[in-house]
């Protein structure tokens, strides 16, 4: 099954230098909760749709990671990994965002397809969302506008055999 794990630089470099990341994970995949939402609001969604919203929740979950990890570079990070379906549970809780799952499986970088990753114009927009991501939670339109200012960015495009020297530019 794809999966879109929310991380930032300092997790990247974690997998590029150690090949692994711990389980479990928290991660965002196209769940039954995230396919009947998008049944109910927008019968045309397709499988590349749903991956997509299940990419775009991750980037939101790296910007609450870069609130908690001081030293990472002010740029989302949501990698793109293939992990057997038995290791994904979907988290079925009212409370947490459709295509929350958890995996119980390391994730190895040979299991990563691809890295999602804001270049360098994204880094003012992305600090400023990062200071009221939790804000927006909650409910605060003037921080939604701050965060929403930040996801507007699209995220750039890594291959695997990309993201180390990708993270040397960071």
């Amino acid at each position: 099954m794809r999966v879109y794990v929310p991380a930032t630089t300092t997790v990247l470099r974690t997998l590029v230098d150690g090949g692994r990341l711990p389980a479990p994970q928290t991660v965002f995949a196209v769940t039954p909760q995230l396919r009947d939402f998008y049944a109910l609001s927008d019968a045309g969604a397709d499988t590349e749709e749903l991956e997509y919203a299940a990419l775009l929740a991750a980037a939101r979950a790296s910007l609450r990671l870069l609130d908690l990890d001081p030293f990472a570079a002010r740029r989302r990070v949501v990698l793109a990994a293939d992990v057997p379906d038995a290791a994904v549970t979907p988290m079925d809780d009212p409370h947490v965002e459709r295509g929350a799952a958890r995996v119980q499986h390391e994730i190895g970088l040979e299991d990563v397809a691809s890295a999602h990753v804001d270049d360098a114009e994204a880094e003012e927009d992305v600090r400023a969302a990062v200071a009221v991501v939790l804000e927006a939670d909650l409910g605060s339109e003037d921080a939604q506008f701050v965060v929403d200012q930040a996801e507007g960015h699209e995220l750039g495009w890594y291959a695997t055999q990309e993201i180390g020297p990708a993270l040397q530019l960071l």
